[in-house]
């Protein structure tokens, strides 16, 4: 039987201690400018400390017009490397992989938090978004590689590109928002051109101990299941992706794409050929029974996100085969304990029945 305290190894960088991730959570506690504040970083470090070998920062913006929410932390300029660094090494000290998800919202910038029109791969009038010129497409590739580069310099074991939820990446494969005419736009190869150019180039710029992680959308947001099925054989025939961190919402639902006739969404990827590639899954793994049904299924990484909100230490309580998480909804002083600044409590709020009532 596999267990979810096996070690997981990778071709580039350090192994996990065992198949937990912290999945990359908004939480909204960074300061305005992007810099870590103190509330961030007691929130993630509390989820290295509860024995997650894998913790993973929120989105990170990687251009200033790519900021998708309020607080959100930024890797965009060096101004943000004192932070990072100090986040990286709390991490790496507690025997837990550290990374950075590298983020663009494109459309989703509000206009208020950028000062100005949302960019993305299209014209979306009803967001007020314009298509971004070939020239601008390429500097945010470079930003995304300038991203990667000033994690690793600040210590971080690796990155993932948020190809999914339709941020900018996402937008990019979306068929029916991208219809550009260069080089970006049209094929599935051209719309996922960004993603690879950005792969190649972290992949020459970045040392090889640095893993590298993509995070894909399979349904939704104009994603098509097919479509990501053949980005998802790319990026493992390429060599040099380490993860693919599949968001699938539920990992036991049914596709819904006509053309993958009703088969369970973790199915479809977990029995892929994937080499040395690892198979990472987010979606309603909420119990030490879900986790363990979703690496029985085949995949190799369990990605926690609401779990991981109400209980920093749930690998360590998931020991417990019978384990679950905390019943919602969760008192607002439980999570004041599990790490949750006023600001991080608020957003939770907007969830339906996640955080109780004041």
């Amino acid at each position: 039987m596999v267990s979810l305290f096996d070690s997981v190894t990778f071709a580039h960088g350090p192994a996990m201690k065992n198949r937990f991730m912290l999945a990359p959570l908004t939480n909204q506690q960074s300061h305005v400018d992007g810099t870590l504040s103190d509330d961030e970083f007691r929130w993630l470090t509390m989820r290295a400390q509860g024995g997650f070998a894998l913790t993973m920062t929120c989105a990170s913006h990687v251009q200033a017009v790519g900021q998708g929410f309020a607080g959100q932390l930024g890797c965009f300029g060096d101004q943000h490397l004192e932070g990072l660094t100090r986040l990286a090494a709390a991490i790496n000290k507690e025997d837990s992989l550290s990374f950075v998800q590298l983020h663009h919202a494109g459309r989703r910038s509000p206009k208020e938090l950028i000062g100005g029109q949302p960019v993305s791969s299209g014209v979306d009038e009803k967001m007020d978004s314009r298509a971004m010129t070939t020239g601008e497409v390429e500097e945010m590739v470079e930003a995304f590689i300038e991203a990667a580069v000033r994690s690793e310099k600040a210590g971080y074991n690796g990155v993932e590109l948020h190809g999914a939820h339709d941020y900018v990446l996402c937008q990019f494969l979306n068929a029916e928002l991208n219809v550009r005419t260069d080089k970006y736009g049209g094929s599935l190869e051209n719309r996922s051109r960004v993603l690879f150019d950005i792969v190649d180039g972290i992949r020459v710029r970045c040392g090889a101990d640095l893993n590298l992680a993509v995070r894909l959308s399979p349904e939704r947001f104009g994603m098509k299941t097919s479509e990501i099925v053949e980005v998802y054989g790319r990026l493992v025939d390429s060599g040099k992706v380490d993860m693919i961190d599949m968001s699938l919402w539920d990992c036991f639902k049914a596709a819904v794409d006509e053309d993958c006739d009703g088969k369970i969404l973790i199915d479809i990827f977990a029995n892929l050929e994937r080499g040395a590639t690892k198979l990472a899954v987010a979606g309603k793994l909420y119990s030490a029974a879900d986790c363990q049904r979703a690496v029985d299924a085949g995949a190799d990484i369990v990605a926690i996100g609401r779990a991981a909100v109400t209980n920093h230490d749930f690998p360590r309580l998931a020991k417990d085969p019978g384990f679950a998480m905390r019943t919602l909804p969760v008192p607002r002083a439980t999570l004041r304990a599990e790490g949750l600044s006023e600001s991080f409590i608020g957003y939770m709020g907007n969830w339906p029945g996640f955080a109780e009532a004041e």
